[in-house]
């Protein structure tokens, strides 16, 4: 099998090294740019005829990105491309699974039916499936959720003395138990109770040791920071030293950072699945990875 020529749509460039390393792929370069009424004008510089071809885009503040990858992708198939891959570290629109209210837009399927429609198999990093079960169950075409549980235990475990997991609520205990056991450390999980937006309660039992261990608080997300700032006001009310604060996509609203700061995180660290100043966990190796099987699947 041949390498597939790797395209970062705007966004995507701190990934650049860590993928292309670990794909063995030449690297070609996407020109994005608007016109003065907002369009989008887009033009492949290399030649994507008869070659695999992977689009590598960070999906966080999705609506400007969505427009520029799909003229990317539909480009790419006009000019003869092989097959047409994604990369997307950060899958948006995963929250809205269910039609709460009649009328609401289901938006996990929206996004899945229109990913499908222009790629060949999709690779995403730890989504959010709540009641979704797997990526069947959104996309169409072959698609892989790669795993941050590696890179996330080999920092703690090179980072963090004594380390004692805690996970927000009990939707994380599944890949927070993961994590704690591949660096061998104990982990809790609590319960939580949403009463809105940026207001929820965690249940911290009365008389929690945490004696001699660094409380690190792991979550998928970290939008508004408010579930992870309530856990470590709790921890350091328990007795605990400052938590390190270990999200996976840093989307950070406003006002994020300095409310896990204020609660009392002696640190935060993201993966750069997200670009961002707390970026401290590379996780191009599970992405390229979970896309070499994707590639090998169709050869």
């Amino acid at each position: 099998m041949t390498s597939p020529l790797l395209c970062l749509l705007p966004g995507a460039g701190h990934l650049t090294h860590g993928l292309a390393s670990h794909l063995g792929a030449p690297l070609a370069e996407v020109e994005v740019r608007h016109f003065p009424d907002g369009e989008t004008y887009l033009r492949l510089i290399a030649d994507p005829a008869g070659q695999d071809i992977i689009l590598v885009d960070c999906l966080d503040r999705p609506d400007p990105k969505l427009i520029p990858l799909i003229f990317a992708a539909m480009t790419a198939r006009d000019l003869g491309a092989k097959s047409v891959g994604l990369i997307a570290p950060y899958m948006p629109y995963f929250r809205q699974d269910i039609e709460f209210r009649h009328g609401e837009s289901v938006s996990a399927r929206h996004i899945g039916a229109l990913l499908s429609s222009d790629f060949d198999w999709v690779v995403t990093l730890e989504p959010h499936l709540h009641r979704l079960s797997a990526m069947s169950d959104v996309f169409t075409i072959p698609g892989e959720a790669a795993r941050a549980t590696g890179p996330i235990a080999d920092w703690i475990a090179a980072n963090v003395e004594a380390p004692m997991l805690f996970g927000p609520d009990a939707e994380s205990e599944q890949w927070v138990s993961a994590i704690a056991a591949a660096c061998n450390a104990p982990y809790a999980v609590f319960p939580k109770t949403r009463l809105g937006d940026r207001s929820v309660t965690i249940d911290v039992p009365p008389g929690l040791d945490l004696k001699g261990r660094t409380p690190v608080v792991v979550d998928d997300i970290l939008s508004s920071g408010t579930t992870v700032a309530t856990l470590v006001k709790a921890l350091v009310a328990a007795g605990g030293a400052a938590p390190v604060c270990i999200a996976v996509h840093g989307l950070f609203a406003s006002g994020a950072e300095d409310l896990l700061k204020a609660a009392g995180a002696a640190q935060i660290v993201t993966t750069n699945a997200v670009a961002h100043r707390t970026n401290g966990i590379d996780i191009s190796a599970p992405l390229a990875e979970a896309a070499k099987r994707l590639l090998a699947a169709r050869h």
